[in-house]
């Protein structure tokens, strides 16, 4: 071991007449300790906040969308099979939009209606987590006498229509029809069959399913679809099976996915991890910087070490690299057990569910936690270069210390 490190250390213990200088010490290391693990903590809650969010997101949205630049489609099942064999796609799903006005003898809401496939394996994984009521398969029931078919919606439409499961709705959506006024309307009996909950106030408030068949017949586009939806084995794929898409669909189709969809929300949550990763740490660098006031006191507490050991023949540099060993050593404490604390909470947090939130508003009723390994090493870097820079001035103002000046005093 170096002499450097040797004296570094032996400066760390305790003796009487320099107890407060180690108690200041302490603390110091007490404070980047508190400042890593909030920091390593929000991280790990924000990055399982934007998980959960993209997860649901994504599971009532398409991963990947193929649509025709010259309107509907026609042949998609052949389209479907030729998706369906491209190396990373775990399904594909053709479907129908349309909007209208939902309304019952107890209240009215604006809707986004989806034409899905019920029975397609792609639209099952996505959807049937997020049943709350009822079951997603009776959208493909066919029809009672007198109605149009069955729907899904949010819990949130269904509160503010007054609707539970088997319960009438009806649809009115407006139609380009041959008429003076180029513009008609159409009214459809719906039956309630199941009800979803995301979390998403969007979906939930304005998103209703319906079966596909029912879909095309209700809005008058027996045989065409407005496009096809594609899941994905690997959200890491997305651009790739893009790309390749693009390619092989060439410029008759339009191929976009949830990266372009979702690029505000995306560039939102990374604005505000960023902001978060600041504030936490500018903590960081209060605790760090405390170094510098118990380094200066140890400097002042040492001179005549430090005079000794320059007429013993110990350069400048020597005595810079001991106080800045000593203010490493304070920080890679620190740090240590704030990483250690951080992962701890991080661990408590996500098995033992003691802070609860507002389902309604967030969707789930826990903090979400995904630590990231990446997030540690980062924290961990940037505090010791924190402490790094906090002991510079110190170590500096060390090395500068004349010996005679400080034999004579």
């Amino acid at each position: 071991m170096k002499y450097e490190l040797q004296i570094a250390l032996r400066y760390l213990r305790a003796r009487r007449r320099d107890g407060f200088i180690s108690l200041t010490t302490a603390f110091t290391a007490l404070g980047v300790m508190l400042g890593v693990a909030a920091l390593i903590i929000v991280l790990a809650v924000m990055r399982g906040f934007q998980a959960s969010l993209r997860q649901r997101i994504l599971s009532l949205t398409p991963q990947i969308e193929l649509q025709s630049n010259s309107g509907s489609i026609k042949n998609y099942a052949a389209l479907e099979t030729q998706i369906n064999h491209v190396n990373g796609v775990a399904g594909a799903a053709p479907f129908i939009v349309g909007q209208g006005m939902a309304s019952t003898a107890h209240g009215l809401s604006g809707v986004f209606v989806r034409g899905v496939e019920p029975g397609d394996a792609a639209t099952l994984a996505r959807l049937q987590n997020f049943i709350d009521q009822g079951a997603l398969s009776s959208l493909s029931d066919a029809p009672v006498p007198g109605g149009d078919g069955r729907v899904a919606l949010g819990t949130t439409m269904a509160d503010r229509l007054k609707v539970k499961v088997g319960d009438p709705v009806n649809l009115i959506v407006p139609l380009i029809a041959a008429s003076p006024t180029g513009l008609a309307t159409r009214t459809g009996h719906l039956t309630v069959g199941a009800i979803f909950e995301t979390g998403i106030a969007l979906i939930d408030r304005d998103v209703m399913f319906m079966g596909l068949a029912n879909a095309q017949k209700f809005f008058g586009r027996e045989g065409r679809v407005d496009g096809i939806e594609i899941q994905l084995r690997n959200l890491a794929q997305t651009q790739a099976v893009t790309d390749q898409l693009r390619r092989m669909f060439g410029l008759d189709y339009r191929v976009s996915n949830w990266m372009e969809y979702n690029q505000t929300a995306a560039a939102g949550f990374e604005l505000l991890k960023r902001v978060y990763a600041i504030v936490l740490l500018m903590l960081i660098a209060v605790a760090a910087f405390n170094l510098v006031a118990t380094l200066i006191m140890v400097v002042m507490e040492k001179r005549k070490d430090i005079a000794a050991l320059m007429a013993m023949g110990a350069t400048r540099a020597q005595i810079r690299r001991i106080f800045v060993l000593k203010g490493l050593i304070v920080g890679a404490a620190g740090a240590l057990a704030g990483l250690a604390l951080g992962a701890l909470g991080c661990f408590l947090l996500a098995h033992y569910h003691f802070i609860h939130i507002e389902k309604k508003i967030y969707g789930i009723a826990t903090l979400p936690v995904d630590p990231s390994p990446l997030s540690f090493v980062i924290v961990a870097a940037a505090s010791m270069a924190l402490c790094w820079i906090a002991a510079l001035y110190p170590a500096r103002q060390a090395s500068r210390e004349r010996p005679v000046a400080i034999f004579r005093a």
